[in-house]
């Protein structure tokens, strides 16, 4: 069995914009996260891993707020993607090669992973290094 494309459609609407499924889930918790955050790995965080999992540890690296809004996110097709360029801090230090992202729930910590996934092309961040995600450039798919 899988998710009807109509309900996958749905589901990263309320995950990722804070949409009410109708009769069936809302957004209206007690306090929902307004934003989702941006995590960097240097290896695969994998599905039972959290947003700390193999994080990224270069000197002035913090995960990236990214709104649940569709300033935030744009869905389209089944997929999701960044709506707005997604630039981390620039590395006053160390060196390390980022080969995936995640996207979770915390600024910090051990926060839950919503998705994760290899990078198109691996960053080697060192001192001065800012890595940059232009809008789009992170793409899941419900399928």
């Amino acid at each position: 069995m899988s998710l009807g494309n109509v309900f996958e459609g749905d589901l990263a609407s309320l995950i990722f914009n804070g949409t009410a499924i109708a009769n069936l889930a809302d957004n209206a918790a007690t306090a929902p996260l307004t934003d989702l955050y941006i995590s960097l790995h240097t290896a695969d965080p994998g599905e039972a891993g959290n947003q700390s999992t193999s994080e990224a540890t270069y000197t002035s690296y913090a995960r990236v707020a990214v709104a649940r809004t569709s300033g935030g996110w744009s869905l389209a097709g089944g997929a999701v993607s960044n709506a707005v360029a997604v630039a981390f801090a620039k590395a006053t230090g160390g060196s390390e090669t980022l080969t995936h992202a995640s996207i979770g729930t915390a600024a910090s910590g051990t926060g839950k992973i919503v998705s994760s996934g290899a990078l198109t092309t691996s960053v080697v961040v060192s001192s001065g290094v800012q890595p940059n995600f232009p809008i789009g450039d992170l793409t899941l798919t419900f399928d």
